[in-house]
């Protein structure tokens, strides 16, 4: 039985090898300035050619979807070399966001309904006013009870 066990965990680990080199399915979106129809067949070829699943390109928002089981630094690389700037899909929608006008989130060119992804800063309450607040809040139990 020590050559069956052996065989079962040789083959065990090969199995679990090759399923760790696939990639997982996932969604990458870059933004690429593209001005006309060259430009677009371009980009598009140029992913095409990693076997992906789907590849849609929207040029008023210069933004390419890419589907597939593929690495998204490699889709980036792909599409700069065609000559074109690109940079991964930087925007958001501005119902995810907080403070969706902040000086740094807010951005003219972004798409409409759509801020930049950026950390938002959380505006520092006034500590006094905070305390007095909840002096006379139900949530204290040691409020004043005289209200």
């Amino acid at each position: 039985m020590g050559a069956l066990d052996y065989l079962s965990n040789f083959f065990s680990a090969t199995s679990t090898r090759s399923r760790s080199r696939r990639k997982p399915m996932q969604t990458v979106e870059i933004k690429v300035k593209m001005d006309c129809d060259g430009c677009e067949r371009r980009v598009k070829n140029s992913v095409k050619s990693m076997k992906v699943k789907t590849v849609e390109v929207n040029r008023k928002q210069s933004r390419v979807t890419v589907s597939g089981n593929v690495d998204p630094n490699k889709v980036l690389k792909n599409v700069k070399s065609t000559g074109k700037r690109a940079e991964f899909w930087p925007y958001i929608p501005y119902n995810l966001v907080s403070y969706p006008y902040v000086a740094q989130a807010y951005d003219k060119r972004a798409p409409a309904g759509h801020v930049k992804n950026v950390v938002q800063a959380v505006a520092a309450h006034n500590t006094t006013d905070e305390r007095i607040t909840h002096l006379f809040s139900d949530d204290n139990p040691n409020a004043c009870s005289i209200m």
